[in-house]
């Protein structure tokens, strides 16, 4: 079975809700149903976010937090750039990295980054299978 990764991006406070809406959009924008979903995936610098542990509990999958070296070796398969966040951050998006990194070296977007109003949420799926 494939890895189907969904990458998090968020403002400091966003509510579990919004995550939780945002994933279920990037899914149906990705064609894929929500039980294929692997886990929820943030860069470790996002430690402190309870909207994304939350939303993570309330959909019964695990959170994974990334580590910076693993985050910048997916950011070349990212689709997107911020300046904005390349500014925060250092990457060219936290989302997008976060999906393609949680998915594994091999991975693939299937969905770019979605934003609402405080996260941005983008969908990988490992190179296996």
């Amino acid at each position: 079975m494939n890895i189907v990764a969904a990458g998090f991006g968020c403002r400091k406070g966003c509510e579990a809700q919004e995550i939780i809406e945002l994933a279920e959009l990037a899914m149906a924008r990705a064609e894929l149903p929500m039980r294929h979903l692997s886990g929820l995936f943030a860069p470790a610098f996002k430690h402190g976010e309870t909207g994304l542990a939350e939303a993570a509990r309330r959909l019964g999958l695990p959170l994974v937090l990334i580590p910076e070296p693993m985050m910048k070796a997916a950011e070349p398969r990212a689709i997107t750039v911020s300046e904005r966040v390349v500014a925060l951050t250092g990457l060219a998006s936290v989302a997008e990295t976060a999906a393609l990194a949680g998915a594994g070296p091999t991975s693939r977007l299937v969905q770019p980054r979605t934003a609402s109003r405080s996260a941005t949420c983008a969908i990988a799926v490992s190179g296996q299978g």
